[in-house]
């Protein structure tokens, strides 16, 4: 199992899904993971069609999701104050006119307007867009009665092998980052 990270507080914050036409196909891709892969049974899920828990299969760390969110949002924000603060620094020093004229105005707005910016990378980093088409593509999947097996990697390594697999198994493959 890989640990978290700075910014992220989910353990698999990859995923690789598999899109099958049959539930036969899909159980046997899922066995085939767990045993080449030596995968972990939490790791491997199958997704039948009308599946009621396929959010959570999907997105199994609601936990970890949300921590990453203060963690994502708290560290760049910092990051960004602290830039801010160099920048006017590097501008006082080289008097740059309008911050020598009000240094406390300017260096309110410009510590201001960075730790904003690190707050919004926060945002971006929390919003996850490769996860959109990733659980769209399922759904949709599994909505037109086909199956899905995901996999939730701890690794690069594991992202890529089991994409790998499923590629030879299926061929409808979508991944997350």
């Amino acid at each position: 199992m890989s640990e978290p990270g700075l910014l992220s507080a989910e353990v698999a914050a990859s995923k690789v899904a598999a899109i099958f036409v049959s539930v036969e196909g899909a159980r046997a891709a899922a066995t085939r993971l767990r045993d080449e892969l030596k995968l972990e049974a939490a790791q491997v899920q199958l997704i039948l069609p009308g599946d009621r828990r396929a959010g959570r299969r999907l997105e199994p760390e609601s936990h970890g999701i949300f921590l990453t969110l203060l963690r994502a949002h708290a560290a760049l924000g910092i990051a960004g104050a602290v830039v801010g603060l160099a920048v006017f620094a590097a501008m006082y020093a080289f008097g740059v006119p309008f911050v020598v004229a009000s240094p406390m105005l300017a260096g309110v707005a410009i510590v201001f307007l960075a730790t904003m910016a690190g707050l919004m990378l926060g945002g971006l980093m929390t919003l996850r867009p490769d996860h959109d088409v990733y659980i769209q593509k399922v759904r949709e999947a599994c909505g037109e009665g086909r199956s899905a097996v995901v996999v939730h990697a701890y690794t690069p390594e594991q992202r890529a092998q089991a994409q790998e697999l499923l590629e030879g198994a299926s061929g409808d493959v979508v991944s997350t980052f």
